[in-house]
């Protein structure tokens, strides 16, 4: 749902990169699911503002600087439980997560791992006997099956040889 991208200020706050499609559309969870170096840990949102240059929190437990830099470059997600179901058309990546993913020719390429942002799109890490990043857009993701549990993608088992 987004990430933690540097300390705001000395009490506590950190600035945030929302993945939302709106900047404050993390400011409706009550927590959140942080991914600190110890592992996922969840962290009661106290505040939240929209600043200039963008969103701010305080979580709660983080009182002062160095805990907000302790926070820098952890992942922000919300339980799942908090999310409404996913409008017609739509789908929430973490519903995709152990999918089967296929090349458009039925050659197995692994499971859906999990999802990494970049600047540009969404990437898929998908396991199999190899790991590969294949890109979550149009041009490479053909079809995904809720029933059969599958995505198919427009890839070559060969492309990462």
């Amino acid at each position: 749902m987004g990430r933690i991208v540097g300390a705001f200020g000395i009490q506590g706050w950190v600035k945030v990169k929302p993945y939302t499609e709106r900047a404050d559309g993390l400011a409706k969870f009550p927590s959140w699911v942080v991914r600190a170096i110890d592992g996922w840990r969840e962290m009661a949102l106290e505040e939240f503002e929209l600043h200039a240059k963008g969103p701010v929190a305080r979580l709660a437990g983080c009182t002062d600087r160095t805990g907000a830099e302790r926070l820098n470059g952890c992942e922000i997600a919300v339980p799942r439980a908090a999310l409404a179901e996913a409008a017609e058309g739509t789908l929430y990546q973490v519903d995709l997560v152990g999918y089967e993913v296929c090349a458009e020719d039925g050659t197995a390429l692994g499971t859906l791992d999990g999802f990494v942002e970049t600047a540009s799109a969404s990437v898929m890490v998908v396991k199999g006997a190899m790991q590969r990043l294949i890109p979550f857009i149009d041009a490479y993701v053909k079809s995904v099956d809720r029933e059969a549990r599958r995505v198919t993608v427009d890839w070559k088992a060969d492309y990462d040889t």
